[in-house]
């Protein structure tokens, strides 16, 4: 798996101003305007994730992993919710919008693996460089690759993902889990 480089400067300036524009239509209740993206590439059906800090700390975070909307149209939604919707924070403020810094990771097509054992596992998420995404019944969850910076120890990565999911910590080691890794482009402000 290799990490991708799909988008131009101007293409990722443009997805950036994009987020921005939308909360700011969202914080003045006007519609958002529907427009068509400058180049067809931010046309393509990808997963994609908005993250947004203020002063360095968390402030929303929401994405799709699956490829069910354009580039852009997901930038658009995913800025509004992690903005908006995010159930672990209160709404963005006019107030603070200046203080908000806002990231975009554009996601590879996710790829299944099937380690045979814990220890396999283990050497199959590469640090840093690759995002998991978990499932077992009901319960699923991910980390974007950027949670490698807070979570650097793969066993630690992955047990605070099986308990982001609802899962016991070491849920991990027992058969029944599906596992699936992806890379991102990520850009911010």
């Amino acid at each position: 798996m290799v990490v991708m480089h799909l988008l131009s400067d101007d293409e990722k300036r443009y997805l950036l101003n994009l987020a921005r524009r939308s909360i700011e239509y969202r914080l003045k209740g006007k519609e958002i305007p529907d427009e068509r993206p400058p180049t067809p590439q931010l046309l393509e059906k990808r997963g994609v994730f908005v993250t947004l800090t203020k002063n360095g700390s968390l402030r929303g975070c929401i994405g799709t992993l699956e490829p069910i909307s354009s580039i852009a149209s997901a930038v658009r939604d995913n800025a509004i919710a992690a903005a908006f919707n995010d159930p672990r924070f209160n709404p963005i403020t006019r107030d603070e919008l200046n203080d908000i810094k806002i990231e975009v990771s554009v996601l590879s097509p996710l790829k299944r693996i099937s380690p045979s054992s814990p220890e396999q596992l283990l050497s199959m998420v590469k640090v840093g460089e690759y995002g998991l995404y978990i499932r077992k019944g009901p319960a699923s969850a991910t980390f974007l690759p950027q949670v490698w910076e807070d979570l650097p120890n793969p066993s630690d990565f992955i047990s605070h993902l099986c308990i982001k999911a609802g899962l016991s910590a070491n849920e991990w080691k027992m058969p029944g889990i599906e596992f699936y890794i992806y890379t991102v482009e990520k850009f911010s402000e």
